[in-house]
């Protein structure tokens, strides 16, 4: 039987040597591995922080691409590196939801990543393809109910924020919607602007151009309050779908065994570059908005997100990610 003294030597150097790891961070190359193609959000934003980490860490930082079976490649690539700080992953609502269908419940994502900080959760916007005769989310339930099995919607593939926001859509809605899921929104954009799918929950970025020029037409956006970049764009809560919420995040996460004294270093240093000028024009620039957050508040957010989507699938029958 384990002694309460060395119980409490066995603390005492785990403490130790989770301050060494601290204060010795960075000492080599680091790593940001982006589940994901190159090209899409995910990417984008892990490239607009590696330059100022590594200017303020004074070693190289590299983002490595790393996609594949809905972002479980990249993911557990982190969970089996070093707990050491320099291999980090840019996580994103997919990623994790993948991860989350794959492990035994309840799930947590203490049990295999190390929550660091949320970047962003930027909400999505509802758009259609003009042939569909709707302004707003009453119109559009209204003319789904109408027209049962006529309306389909496009997403970056199953898991993602944006099959997730359809889905939670329909259900809180009452109708049917076919899912049509691609691989990225690159793909799904030609058939929503053919009107090969009428609907797509997409990033502002995508989607803003093709409103402007009367491509698209918008619905209302997936948040619970309307953007500060996007002001004069109602949400989807106002036009017809009372207490709809549904947002895609970006966050970064670094393998479970890391140091809490380091994961909280890490964690400090990227709230540092989340909240300067340059990094938030770099994310309005993609209809995004920091949201730096401490490792408990994200470790939260995280949790409870992926609780609201494994209830709404248990509800539903659809497939996630993995």
């Amino acid at each position: 039987m384990i002694s309460r003294r060395a119980l409490l030597l066995s603390s005492l150097l785990t403490s130790v040597v989770s301050t060494l790891h601290a204060q010795n961070f960075p000492g080599a190359l680091i790593r940001i591995v982006v589940p994901a193609a190159p090209g899409g959000g995910t990417d984008i934003l892990a490239r607009a922080m590696s330059a100022q980490l590594q200017a303020m860490w004074g070693q190289t930082v590299i983002v490595e691409n790393r996609a594949g079976a809905a972002g479980l490649i990249g993911t557990r690539t982190v969970i089996a590196a070093a707990d050491d700080g320099h291999t980090l992953l840019m996580g994103a609502t997919s990623a994790i939801m993948a991860l989350a269908v794959n492990t035994p419940a309840p799930f947590e994502i203490a049990r295999d990543l190390a929550a660091v900080t949320l970047v962003s959760a930027p909400p999505y916007i509802l758009v259609a393809h003009p042939s569909v005769p709707v302004t707003g989310a009453a119109e559009l339930i209204a003319y789904a109910k109408k027209n049962p099995g006529k309306l389909s919607y496009g997403s970056s593939g199953a898991g993602a924020a944006s099959h997730l926001s359809g889905a939670l859509f329909a259900q809180m809605a009452g109708i049917d919607m076919l899912h049509v899921p691609y691989r990225g929104m690159g793909p799904a954009m030609p058939d929503l602007l053919g009107g090969r799918v009428q609907l797509i929950f997409a990033p502002a970025v995508t989607v803003t151009p093709h409103i402007a020029s009367g491509a698209l037409r918008m619905i209302g956006t997936t948040g619970a309050a309307r953007s500060a970049l996007f002001p004069d764009y109602p949400t989807i809560a106002e036009t017809g779908l009372a207490g709809y919420d549904s947002l895609g995040w970006f966050g970064l996460f670094a393998p479970g065994s890391t140091p809490p004294t380091l994961v909280a270093r890490i964690s400090a240093d990227l709230r540092k570059i989340l909240n300067s000028e340059d990094l938030k024009k770099r994310l309005a620039e993609q209809g995004a908005e920091p949201a730096p957050s401490t490792p408990d508040e994200f470790r939260a957010f995280v949790n409870r997100d992926i609780r609201k989507w494994l209830d709404l699938a248990d509800k539903t029958g659809i497939k996630l990610g993995g």
